[in-house]
């Protein structure tokens, strides 16, 4: 169990919120504010409640301080965000923040500098934490998409000021655990990608947990290659071959079917509009390679999801960034969304290339819920203890 946000008195309170404010940037202008916008919830209901809101984030990786990695252009779309002037710090501890944060009135919100620029922060040292936590009376984080990193703002400050979940951590908490702790069976997991050798650890954990794994990208020539398939010039790594098969064993034994194509579409080159064809995949040509999991795949797949109550998503079934190679995971997609939409089932989906599958679906704010925390969404899936959140946990 975590704390969160509606369990706190704020008013007239230093509350440092860890966010994520790590977004896209070109020629000092931020190009993409999604992450901003989301993290306005939480940072304007603490303020709404009297709270004097100090915002802490890292953006890139700098070595040490460098200019092109100051946060000073975020001022503009968080202000716009939150509706309301943001001050500024040009350091996230010492004589500079002291100042900012003493000027501060009930309600305002103010934005310190990267946290990164100090070495200390990503090695959790104790003594930065605790310069930190001199600045605030209370400490929210909202970042989960960070909280698989234990460093000094998002796990170290948890354990010396009173720490809650923000708007953002606890919605990803709770959704996450709609998906794979108490989940609606049946439990379908759609993995995709390239290759089996960097998910293991994720299929290992699914198959223990989910009644349908549904493997799409390049993973499933692998599996298909361990079954005894020819797959052509198609991407697969076929050191991997005894692994797919001990994963085969255990989903077996743990009543958990795998859902493999049954045909494919192949081509002779990677590229957008190759000319290409439907075969099975017993029939792959030794000169094409596979790029899309085949209509009959697809039906397969629907089919199987319309008896299921819960579906967690992560990677594509093809090659989608190119047509007409995201077929599948289109058509796969909407048909989920779909039934999302009917109420009739609860989907989860995150993880780098899958949010921009799912915007190229056209999906992506039709599922219950898509997280846009790669590594820390990837990590959950696989079944670890993710710093950030135990940190959070009411002992």
């Amino acid at each position: 169990m975590f704390r969160t946000i509606d369990a706190l008195d704020v008013k007239g309170k230093r509350v440092l919120v860890r966010a994520d404010l790590n977004v896209p940037a070109k020629d000092g202008k931020v190009t993409d504010s999604t992450r901003i916008d989301r993290s306005a919830a939480t940072l304007k209901d603490l303020a709404g409640r009297g709270a004097k809101v100090i915002v802490l984030t890292h953006f890139g990786r700098p070595k040490g301080r460098e200019d092109k990695y100051s946060q000073k252009l975020l001022l503009e779309p968080l202000a716009k965000a939150v509706g309301k002037p943001v001050a500024w710090a040009d350091d996230c501890v010492g004589p500079a923040a002291e100042a900012c944060i003493a000027a501060m009135k009930d309600g305002d919100v103010a934005l310190l500098e990267n946290v990164r620029f100090h070495p200390e922060e990503e090695k959790n040292d104790a003594a930065f934490a605790k310069s930190l936590a001199a600045l605030g009376d209370v400490y929210v984080n909202d970042a989960f998409s960070t909280a698989h990193r234990a460093h000094a703002s998002t796990e170290g400050l948890a354990h010396l000021l009173p720490a809650a979940a923000g708007r953002l951590m606890q919605a990803e908490l709770e959704a996450l655990a709609k998906a794979l702790a108490t989940p609606e069976k049946p439990v379908a997991a759609v993995v995709g990608g390239a290759k089996v050798s960097t998910k293991l650890d994720l299929l290992g954990n699914l198959v223990a947990r989910v009644d349908y794994l549904i493997i799409g990208g390049g993973m499933a020539n692998t599996f298909l290659f361990a079954q005894g398939k020819q797959v052509g010039k198609s991407l697969c790594e076929k050191d991997m071959a005894d692994t797919a098969r001990a994963i085969m064993e255990k989903a077996k034994a743990a009543n958990c079917h795998i859902v493999l194509p049954v045909d494919a579409v192949v081509a002779g080159e990677f590229a957008a509009n190759a000319p290409s064809k439907v075969v099975p995949v017993d029939a792959i040509p030794e000169d094409m390679m596979v790029l899309d999991a085949g209509p009959a795949s697809v039906e397969a797949i629907i089919d199987r999801l319309g008896g299921c109550k819960t579906l967690v998503w992560n990677g594509p079934m093809g090659a989608f960034e190119i047509e007409p190679f995201d077929m599948a995971t289109n058509a796969v997609a909407r048909a989920a969304a779909e039934r999302t939409k009917q109420g009739k089932l609860l989907t989860v989906a995150g993880g780098g290339d899958t949010v921009a599958a799912l915007a190229k679906a056209g999906v992506e704010d039709k599922f219950s819920y898509v997280s846009t925390a790669g590594g820390a969404f990837l990590e959950w899936l696989e079944g670890k203890t993710l710093p950030g959140v135990a940190a959070l946990d009411i002992k």
